[in-house]
C-alpha cells in the first residue's frame, strides 16, 4: 500500500488507510476521471511544492483543524501533522453550498484514528 499522493519539498501529502488498510480517499480518487485525477494532483502538487494555496476557492480551513483541497466538483478533506505533513482523509463530490456534516466528522474520526495509530 503506497500512502503517498504526492511528495513536496514543503509538504508530504500522504493518504489516510484505517487499521484494515482501506484508504476512503484513494477509493474515490482512484474512480475519478483521469481529468478529475489531475485537478486533485495539481492541487495536492501547489501544496506539496509552494507550501501554501492561498485561493480558497482551491483550498479552504474548514474549521476543527480540517481542511479542503477542492479540485471542482470533488473535495478532498484533510489535516496537518508535525513534520511538514498533512493527511488526506476522504474524498466526495460536492453537491451542495456547504461542507456535509457527515463528511466533516468522518475526517475528525480518520483524524482521531490516525493519531492513535501513531502512538502505537
Amino acid at each position: 500500500m503506497n500512502k503517498i499522493a504526492y511528495q513536496g519539498s514543503a509538504f508530504l501529502i500522504e493518504w489516510y488507510f484505517d487499521d484494515n488498510a482501506k484508504s476512503q480517499a484513494f477509493e474515490y480518487y482512484s474512480e475519478l476521471t483521469i481529468s478529475e485525477q489531475k485537478k486533485a494532483l495539481a492541487l495536492f502538487r501547489l501544496m506539496g511544492e509552494r507550501g501554501v494555496i492561498r485561493n480558497v476557492e482551491k483550498f479552504n480551513n474548514e474549521g476543527d483543524g480540517i481542511y479542503a483541497f477542492k479540485p471542482q466538483p470533488d473535495r478532498f478533506l484533510c489535516f496537518f501533522v508535525k513534520g511538514k505533513k498533512i493527511i488526506v482523509t476522504n474524498g466526495f463530490r460536492k453537491k451542495a453550498r456547504k461542507l456535509p456534516p457527515d463528511e466533516k466528522q468522518r475526517a475528525l474520526r480518520y483524524r482521531d484514528e490516525y493519531e492513535r495509530q501513531e502512538r502505537g
